[in-house]
């Protein structure tokens, strides 16, 4: 078998975990939506910020979402479709075990702070307490950083167009960094219909590419299994959407990507293919740094998607341009792969 005859057996093998995942998530969405009405797994809307004030720009821009009752929760679709191709098809030690136990671990830290915003009273910000959820998300962050050192013996980090850092065990820390960072960015952006979803499946399908071109077959099919069935996901979560994925959706999808950031050794590219990720985090950031130290606010309201809804753009013009910013930012991080160094 040729190099090009081998390389398009491993691409179809990857495509075909794709479309197993969406088939199967698309079979899945009837199940849940029946569980999801008849016991109303709607979310609660939070009426009050992280720093206390009342979330008047909030509330106005998207009172109509919450009076039409959207159920949440719907990532567990995502996160078993996964789950089920990846351990009966795609199961590896070494490229596809951590980030699908980051994937189900960050799923059930998000599927408790679910369970408690849909029995809560919608007072106040619904859900597991911020500093729990951090808690959690790290000891999750440093338990799969142990392995990744210990098990499978990574000690260093790649820098683009430099070269290999060995940092021996801080890449213990710095793993249960990139888990904890991009599961928060993630979840953070998981605010406009269809947001969220688009983003995570351009990254993950960025990622896979640049496995594959490593020689990472199996991590590159975890990356499109993920990506088949957040498409099926998308075809019902684009504006008007049917339901939300939730934090058992976004936590276990922002973990997974963390994790898959640095099998690949591309933890520096992380935030050029998930810029927006990026800014989304970071307006919270700065939002609540600046209400905290000079009580003024630098956004209308925060994280940025929803400062463009209140400057007048529609919903559906922020995610599609964000969209595209993603598309474009994903070309750039795998040409700085090309040419940094990544893949060889």
């Amino acid at each position: 078998m040729t190099v090009l005859q081998n390389f398009a057996h491993e691409l179809t093998g990857t495509f075909l975990l794709s479309v197993g995942a969406f088939l199967l998530a698309m079979m899945l969405t009837p199940i849940y939506t029946f569980f999801a009405y008849r016991y109303k797994f709607w979310k609660q809307q939070r009426h009050t910020s992280t720093t206390g004030e009342l979330l008047q720009i909030f509330t106005k821009l998207h009172a109509k979402k919450f009076t039409r009752h959207i159920p949440t929760m719907a990532g567990i679709i995502t996160v078993v479709s996964i789950g089920f191709v990846t351990l009966g098809f795609n199961l590896d030690r070494a490229q596809t075990w951590l980030p699908l136990a980051a994937l189900i671990g960050g799923g059930v830290v998000g599927l408790i702070d679910d369970i408690i915003n849909i029995r809560g009273s919608g007072e106040g910000v619904a859900g597991m307490r911020s500093s729990v959820k951090f808690l959690l998300i790290t000891l999750l962050g440093l338990g799969l950083g142990w392995f990744f050192f210990v098990k499978l013996g990574y000690n260093s980090v790649h820098l683009p167009y430099i070269g290999n850092w060995v940092i021996g065990a801080w890449i213990v820390p710095l793993f249960a960094f990139a888990v904890v960072a991009t599961g928060n960015a993630v979840n953070i952006s998981d605010g406009l219909d269809g947001l969220a979803g688009g983003l995570l499946a351009i990254a993950f399908g960025s990622f896979g590419v640049i496995a594959l071109l490593q020689g990472h077959v199996m991590l590159s099919g975890f990356c499109f299994t993920v990506v088949g069935a957040l498409l099926s996901y998308l075809w019902f979560n684009i504006y008007p959407a049917r339901f939300f994925m939730g934090d058992v959706g976004s936590f276990a999808l922002g973990t997974s990507l963390g994790v898959v950031a640095m099998l690949t050794n591309s933890l520096f590219l992380l935030p050029v293919i998930g810029v927006l990720f990026v800014v989304e985090a970071g307006s919270s950031l700065i939002q609540i740094t600046s209400k905290r130290l000079f009580h003024r606010k630098v956004f209308i309201s925060a994280p940025i998607h929803h400062h463009l809804e209140a400057s007048g753009w529609p919903e559906v013009k922020v995610t599609m341009r964000f969209w595209v910013i993603a598309c474009v930012a994903a070309f750039v991080g795998i040409m700085m792969a090309l040419g940094g160094g990544n893949v060889s």
